[in-house]
């Protein structure tokens, strides 16, 4: 199951980047997210936690990062994977990006309609929180 929204941001795709670099402050964007922290550096490998505004604290690690291009983060659930994708296009002066969740695993579907259903509905006004932020520290 997967779930993708997109939003065109007027800001680098390396001003944007240091905002996801910058785990400990994605409340500050994401009112999803009541906090985040990493326990080392914004690299493959590096776990972390995370505790969203309407779930359980949670245990996250980051799976895949190209600075500046994209970076998944990913946490497990029973007999699941939740991955968070963070894509970056430029456009001309503009950057697309691209938010995309997937549960994979045994049990995708049935956390896809319990969480996944939840996690799109924020997926809007995550993205506009970092436009706001990113569009603001230019």
């Amino acid at each position: 199951m997967i779930f993708e929204e997109r939003i065109c941001i007027e800001a680098s795709p390396q001003d944007i980047y240091s905002l996801y670099t910058d785990v400990e402050n994605w409340s500050q964007w994401d009112k999803e997210v009541d906090y985040s922290h990493l326990m080392g550096e914004f690299k493959i490998g590096t776990k972390g936690i995370l505790k969203p505004s309407n779930g359980p604290k949670s245990q996250i690690v980051i799976a895949d990062a190209i600075p500046n291009k994209h970076f998944t983060v990913t946490s497990k659930l029973p007999f699941c994977v939740l991955s968070f994708e963070h894509h970056l296009q430029v456009n001309g002066k503009v950057t697309q990006v691209i938010h995309r969740v997937k549960f994979s695993g045994l049990t995708s579907f049935l956390f896809g309609k319990i969480i996944g259903k939840k996690i799109y509905k924020g997926l809007p006004s995550t993205l506009e929180g970092l436009k706001k932020r990113a569009e603001h520290n230019v």
